[in-house]
Order: C-alpha cells, then sequence, then structure tokens
C-alpha cells in the first residue's frame, strides 16, 4: 500500500477514534459534561492521539530504516565477479535499483506481471523486451546477476513494505482500543494529552538538533575519507581546479573561494545600500500609504524563484554589461561574468535587508526619537546618531541572511557567472563559485570512493566553517551593541 494511503487510514482511524472518544466520555456521565474531568473534547483528542501518534512514528522509523537494511542485504547477493574494474558496487547497485523501478513500472502498466517480475529464473532478454514494450530500455552492461538482484531488491521492498502497512494499522487500531477502554468519567484527559504534546514539542525540537549535528558529522566523516585520498596541502593552496574521473585530478579550493567571495561582495555592495536606505525610507519618511504600497512591492523580490533570477542575469543584464562596460573597456567579451551574478544576486537579497532592517528600526522604542528630537536634533541627525545604532544589531544579522544566503546560491553563478574555476580581478571575467562545483562533482552516477566525488563534501565542510565564522562576528558585533544601548 502506498504511504499516502497509509497516512490517510491512520488519520481516518484517528479521527473515529475523536469521535468514539468524545462520545464514550459524555455517554458515561448521561451527556452531563460538568461531571467530567475533563472538557469533552479532550478525551477525543486522547483518543484520536493514541491512535495516531504511534503509528506515525514507528512508520518514520521503519520508512528510515528500511532502505538501509534492504541495500545491505541486496549488496551482499552481487558476486564480485559481476563488478567490472571500471566500476564499484554502488555503481552497480544504482543499477540494480533502476531495473527494480523498471520492474515496478512493468508490472504496473500490465507489460508484465507480477510473478513474472519476482521469477528469479526469468531470462534477461525477456525481461528487456518486456521494459521495451513501455519505453524502459536497460543498458548494455546489466548483467544477469543484477537482475537478479533487482528482483530480490523489489521482493524484498514490497515484503517489508506489506509488513509496514500492517504494523502501522495494526498499531493505530490497537492504540484506538487502548484509549478507547481508558476513557471514564474520571480519567484525566486533559493531564495526558498535554503531557503528549510536550513529548510531542520536545521531539520536534531534538530531531532539529539532530539533523544539525548529523549534518555536522556527516560532512567531518566524508571531509576526513577526503583527506585520505587527496592531500590537504594541495586542496587548501593549490591555485588550480581541474577535476578527472580518470585520475591526476587538482582538486585546489582557492580559485572556487575566490569566486564565491568575488561575487558575494559585489552582491553585498548591491544589496546593503539599497536594502538599508530603503528601510531607512519606509520606517522614518514613507506615509502610511506608500509604506502599504512600497513594502509588499520589495518582498515580491523574494518569491522570485531563483532560476528567473538566473534567466535575467543571462539574457538581460549578463549582454548589457558586456555591450555597455566590457567591450568599449576592453575587459572582456563574455555576457557571463562576476559582475552580471553579483549585480543580480544583489537585486535578489535587496528584500532580506529591506524587511528585516525596516522591522528592526520599527522596534526601536519611539521615546529615543522624541528625547533626539526634544534636545534639537534633526530628523537624520536622529537617524544616523541614536536610531541607526540602536538597530545595529539587527542589522548586523540582517546582513549576515544576506551573505549566507549569497554564499549558498548556484542557479545565479551557474546562468550568470559561467563555470570557469580561477584567480582574477576583472570583474567581467566569468568564475565559478564553490557551491556550482559541489552540484557539479555529485551530479549522474557518482563513485564516492574516489576524490573526485568526496571533494565536494570537503567544499560543503568549507562553506560550514565560513558560515560558521560569519555568524560567530556577527553574534560578537550584537552582543557590543546590545550591552551600550540596551
Amino acid at each position: 500500500m502506498p504511504v499516502l494511503w497509509i497516512v490517510l487510514v491512520v488519520l481516518a482511524i484517528g479521527l473515529a477514534g475523536y469521535v468514539l472518544g468524545r462520545q464514550r466520555a459524555l455517554a458515561g456521565v448521561g451527556g452531563n459534561a460538568s461531571q467530567l474531568h475533563s472538557l469533552p473534547a479532550y478525551y477525543g483528542y486522547n483518543s484520536l492521539m493514541f491512535a495516531v501518534v504511534p503509528a506515525f512514528l514507528v512508520m518514520l522509523i521503519w520508512l528510515l530504516v528500511q532502505p538501509i537494511y534492504v541495500e545491505s542485504r541486496i549488496s551482499t547477493l552481487i558476486p564480485d565477479s559481476a563488478i567490472s574494474e571500471s566500476s564499484t558496487r554502488s555503481l552497480v547497485m544504482s543499477d540494480v535499483r533502476r531495473v527494480a523501478e523498471g520492474l515496478d513500472a512493468a508490472v504496473a502498466s500490465g507489460a508484465m506481471s507480477g510473478d513474472f517480475a519476482r521469477d528469479l529464473r526469468t531470462d534477461l532478454t525477456d525481461v528487456r523486451a518486456r521494459l521495451g514494450e513501455i519505453g524502459i530500455a536497460l543498458g548494455s552492461d546489466v548483467s544477469p546477476a543484477v537482475l537478479l538482484a533487482a528482483q530480490s531488491y523489489r521482493a524484498t521492498s514490497g515484503t517489508l513494505s506489506m509488513a509496514m502497512t500492517l504494523v502501522v494499522i495494526g498499531l493505530a487500531l490497537a492504540g484506538l482500543a487502548t484509549a478507547y477502554v481508558r476513557t471514564t468519567p474520571e480519567y484525566r484527559a486533559r493531564n495526558t494529552v498535554e503531557a503528549m504534546l510536550l513529548a510531542l514539542l520536545m521531539l520536534a525540537s531534538t530531531i532539529a538538533i539532530l539533523t544539525t549535528v548529523g549534518i555536522v558529522f556527516s560532512l567531518i566523516f566524508e571531509t576526513i575519507h577526503f583527506f585520505e585520498k587527496y592531500p590537504w596541502q594541495s586542496f587548501f593552496f593549490s591555485l588550480t581546479w581541474r577535476p578527472s574521473f580518470e585520475g591526476g585530478s587538482d582538486l585546489g579550493l582557492l580559485p572556487l573561494l575566490w569566486g564565491t567571495l568575488y561575487i558575494s561582495v559585489i552582491a553585498l555592495l548591491v544589496s546593503v545600500p539599497i536594502g538599508l536606505f530603503a528601510a531607512i525610507y519606509l520606517s522614518e519618511y514613507a506615509g502610511p500609504k506608500v509604506r502599504a504600497a512600497a513594502k509588499p512591492m520589495i518582498e515580491i523580490l523574494a518569491g522570485i524563484p531563483t532560476i528567473v533570477y538566473g534567466l535575467f542575469a543571462l539574457i538581460t543584464v549578463g549582454p548589457l554589461l558586456r555591450d555597455y562596460f566590457a567591450e568599449p573597456l576592453g575587459l572582456g567579451t563574455s555576457s557571463s561574468s562576476v559582475m552580471t551574478a553579483g549585480i543580480v544576486m544583489g537585486i535578489m537579497l535587496i528584500p532580506f535587508v529591506s524587511s528585516l532592517s525596516d522591522d528592526i528600526i520599527n522596534a526601536v522604542p519611539q521615546a529615543m526619537r522624541d528625547g533626539s528630537l526634544g534636545l534639537g536634533a534633526t530628523q537624520s541627525e536622529t537617524i544616523r546618531q541614536v536610531i541607526i545604532p540602536a538597530a545595529l544589531p539587527g542589522i548586523v544579522g540582517a546582513i549576515l541572511l544576506a551573505a549566507s544566503r549569497a554564499i549558498g546560491e548556484t542557479m545565479i553563478v551557474v546562468l550568470g557567472a559561467g563555470a570557469a574555476a580561477k584567480i582574477d580581478l576583472n570583474p567581467f571575467e566569468a568564475m565559478t563559485t564553490v557551491t556550482v562545483k559541489i552540484v557539479g562533482q555529485l551530479t549522474g552516477d557518482t563513485d564516492f570512493s574516489s576524490p573526485e566525488s568526496l571533494v565536494a563534501f570537503a567544499l560543503g565542510m568549507t562553506l560550514f566553517v565560513i558560515t560558521l565564522g560569519l555568524n560567530v562576528f556577527a553574534l560578537y558585533i550584537v552582543r557590543k551593541y546590545r550591552e551600550q544601548y540596551e
């Protein structure tokens, strides 16, 4: 049964539990709700949560563990003879998954029966013919061993999915029955519901923390694995980026780091002044009607997809800069450049700086404005000497958010700045960033035992450290000025 159907069935059981629990509580006191320990709705919520929460938790854990178990089990079924010298076990497993998905699609379309897809004696030629009927072509590298592993993969996944369906639905029914039996007028349903809600809130915060820890440790472990295969001196100090999966790669960080920082600085030079001045105007000078119209129009920029910004950079801004600045000044002939990506990215970041700074400036107490104006200061002097210093911690946070967004941007860089990894001061030359190369190294079938793929984790770790440094610096600024102005 598909996961969506399981979710709907469990929710239906939960809703039925809400109705039954509420009715049972009222029936126990003859309809007089004042004799119940808790409000009638709490008895319904109690039954609903007993039915839904344990079932969903088990399903979530099952969905996380099942792929790992199936992968480890099927991987042992692939003989070493089925792995060529130019391949690895992980690449063969990707073929196994692809064939298994093809078998599922063929069964769903009626091109083959479920028994045919499960029969371990099925000839590979017959499978190719059946899959060809629905437009799925198997590569020439698919061997009978891969077919057997794919059939086992499909059968194991199907068995475990069926078991999950029975366990989850059975657990929901058991939870409903348990809550229904426990529902009496004296039962402290409100206390139980609030305790379960507290546990869910703690679980949500724990998941967020563990997710962060998991991301960091995955980066650390894979980065260590990378440096076991590639010298760290070459990674940190080499000026050349030339990956090659055939060997002899030069994986220097500095060209990518230079492009990332160069484009980010240009983006901040565009977004910070415009965004901050817009925020000052909207909060201190604009009237209610102008503010009501202007602020939503600025914030629309934040909702535009980055691919649209990338196309804007590629089609409009790039040719404009090339024809009117780069070529007349003799600085380049390409429409893909650092300046193109930086300007467009800066436009994208304007609402991040403007909206946050506007909210922060409006949060400055009106008494500080009145006191400054009462001492004879002009409005501009009040803004420069009172409001901006008081709001500086929040403004720094807004700029930090914009900087983090700029460092992590990919699509605008791909379309606007190109993919050339080099160090150059000319802003009208094509360059690239760390994030673009991370995507490039992990695109397609990748061998995670090679340094050319593992370098993506080292690059990600580098961005993490840079962002962490920005956060620490911002925290220092925030604490320093908060102590001064509070």
